[in-house]
C-alpha cells in the first residue's frame, strides 16, 4: 500500500516502520479504540458537572470550551486510527498510555478552571498538562508511524500546539496572580482559552489535509457514530446516577422514560439512514474529497452535535433536581431560565448540526432536512410556553416533539430510506441523485 501526502517527501520510506501496520479499506473499529472511547463517558459527565458547578451562562461557556479541547483530543486519534491499525504493535501500546492520561484529564475537567478546596495539585495545570502530553504523544506517533510525514508538516502542527499550550498554561496560573477581582479572573481565563482553541482549530483550516487520508470509510463513519452513541449514553448514565438518590415517584419514572425516548429519537435521526448515506459518500469518493468530507462533516460538524447532547444532559439533570427538591413527591415546579434553554436548545442544536453534517456530505435523503429544520425552530419557539409548564410536563413535550419528528421522517422519506438501508445490508449503495 502506498501512502501519499499533499506535497513533497523528505525521502523517508513509504514502507510502514517497525511495530506499525497500516489500516486497510473496510476495517472497522478495534477494541482498543473502544476502550479509549470509554474514557469519554466520564469526560462528558464531567463536562456536565462543570456546567452545573457554575450554573450561569459563563459556566456553560466554560463547559463548552472544555468540551472543545476534549473533542480535539479525541479527533486527532480518530484520524490516527484511520491510518494505522490500533490493535497491533506500537500504536496499541501508545493508545493505552494515552487512555491513562486522558482518564486523568477527564477527572480534571471539573477543575479545569478553578481548584477544588484542599487540592494538593492545581486542577487547571493538571488538565492542561494532560492535554499537552496527549498531543505530544500523537505528534511523535505521527512523525514515526505515518510515512512521508515531512518536517514542514510536523512544524505546522507543533507551532500552533506550542502557542495554544502557552495560552492554556497562562490561563491556569496567571489570572489568579494578576487580578484580585473574581470576575476579571474568570473573564481572562475564558478569553485565553478561547484564543487557544481558535488557534488549535484554525490550524486544521490552514492545512489542506493535515497530511492525513481516509483509508477506511467504514472505520471513520463507525468511529464517529460510536462517539455519538457514547455521548447519548452519557446523558442517560448521568441522569441515572443523579436519580439513584431520589426516592421512586411517578414523576421520576416519567422523567426517566421521557429522557430515554428523547435520546432514542435523536439517535434515530443520526443512525437510521443519514449515517449510512454519509459512509457511502466517503467510500465512493477519491482520496482528496474523502479528507475534505471527513474534516468538515465529521471533525467539525460533530462537535456541535456533541455539544447539543451535553446541553440536553444538563437540562435533564435540572429536571431531576427539581423532582428531588420538591419534597421528592411531585414535580409541579417549573423548569425555567438556563435549564430550560439547555434542554430545548440542546436538542435544537443537535438537529441543526446534523442538518449541516448532511448538507456537507450527501445529497441523499434531502426530504428529511426540512422536517429537522422545522423541528429545531419549533423547539426554540416552544421555550416560552414550556417555561409555564411543570418540569416533567415540559420534558414530556420535548419527547413528543422528537417522536413526531421520527414519525414524520419515516413517512416523508420512507421509500428512499428503505432502499438505502437494504442496499447497505446487501453491501452496495444506490447512486446519488442530482
Amino acid at each position: 500500500m502506498v501512502w501519499e501526502d499533499d506535497g513533497e517527501s523528505d525521502g523517508r520510506s513509504a514502507r510502514a516502520p517497525r511495530g506499525i501496520r497500516p489500516l486497510r479499506e473496510g476495517v472497522g473499529v478495534t477494541s482498543v479504540e473502544l476502550f479509549f472511547d470509554l474514557v469519554f463517558v466520564l469526560a462528558f459527565i464531567q463536562v456536565v458537572a462543570l456546567m452545573e458547578d457554575d450554573f450561569t451562562s459563563h459556566g456553560v461557556l466554560n463547559g463548552m470550551l472544555a468540551l472543545a479541547l476534549l473533542w480535539s483530543t479525541w479527533s486527532i486519534y480518530a484520524w490516527l486510527g484511520n491510518s494505522l491499525q490500533a490493535r497491533v504493535g506500537l500504536i496499541r501500546i501508545a493508545l493505552l498510555f494515552v487512555t491513562i492520561v486522558t482518564l486523568v484529564m477527564a477527572v480534571a475537567v471539573r477543575q479545569a478552571f478553578t481548584d477544588l478546596r484542599g487540592a494538593a495539585l492545581s486542577g487547571p495545570v493538571v488538565f492542561v498538562a494532560c492535554f499537552v502530553i496527549v498531543r505530544l504523544v500523537h505528534l511523535a506517533l505521527r512523525w514515526y508511524a505515518v510515512p512521508d510525514t515531512r518536517p514542514r508538516v510536523v512544524l505546522l502542527i507543533a507551532a500552533p500546539l506550542f502557542v495554544a499550550s502557552v495560552l492554556l498554561f497562562s490561563a491556569a496560573v496567571v489570572p489568579q496572580r494578576l487580578f484580585h477581582d473574581p470576575w476579571l479572573v474568570k473573564a481572562s481565563q475564558t478569553g485565553l482559552w478561547m484564543l487557544a482553541i481558535i488557534i488549535d482549530y484554525g490550524r486544521a483550516l490552514v492545512m489542506r489535509s493535515w497530511g492525513w487520508h481516509i483509508i477506511s470509510a467504514r472505520h471513520w463513519a463507525e468511529r464517529h457514530g460510536l462517539i455519538v452513541l457514547v455521548a447519548l449514553g452519557e446523558s442517560l448514565t448521568a441522569v441515572g446516577l443523579i436519580s439513584s438518590s431520589v426516592p421512586m415517584t411517578g414523576s421520576l419514572i416519567a422523567a426517566l422514560v421521557f429522557a430515554i425516548v428523547i435520546a432514542a429519537a435523536l439517535g434515530w435521526t443520526y443512525f437510521d439512514a443519514v449515517a449510512i448515506a454519509a459512509e457511502r459518500t466517503l467510500s465512493q469518493n477519491p482520496a482528496q474529497r474523502r479528507v475534505a468530507y471527513a474534516r468538515d462533516a465529521y471533525s467539525y460538524a460533530h462537535l456541535p452535535m456533541i455539544a447539543g447532547i451535553m446541553l440536553l444532559a444538563l437540562g435533564l439533570h435540572k429536571v431531576v433536581t427539581i423532582i428531588k427538591d420538591n419534597e421528592l413527591h411531585h414535580s409541579a415546579a417549573q423548569l425555567g431560565g438556563l435549564g430550560l434553554h439547555a434542554l430545548y436548545g440542546g436538542a435544537a442544536l443537535f438537529l441543526l448540526s446534523h442538518v449541516g453534517f448532511q448538507l456537507r456530505i450527501t445529497r441523499l435523503l434531502r426530504r428529511v432536512i426540512w422536517p429537522r429544520l422545522t423541528t429545531a425552530a419549533l423547539l426554540v419557539a416552544l421555550i416560552p410556553a414550556a417555561g409555564q409548564l411543570s418540569a416533567v410536563v415540559a420534558l414530556g413535550l420535548l419527547a413528543a416533539v422528537c417522536v413526531s419528528l421520527v414519525v414524520t421522517e419515516v413517512l416523508v422519506a420512507g421509500g428512499q430510506r428503505k432502499e438505502l438501508r437494504e442496499a447497505a445490508i446487501a453491501g452496495g449503495f444506490p447512486p446519488e441523485g442530482p
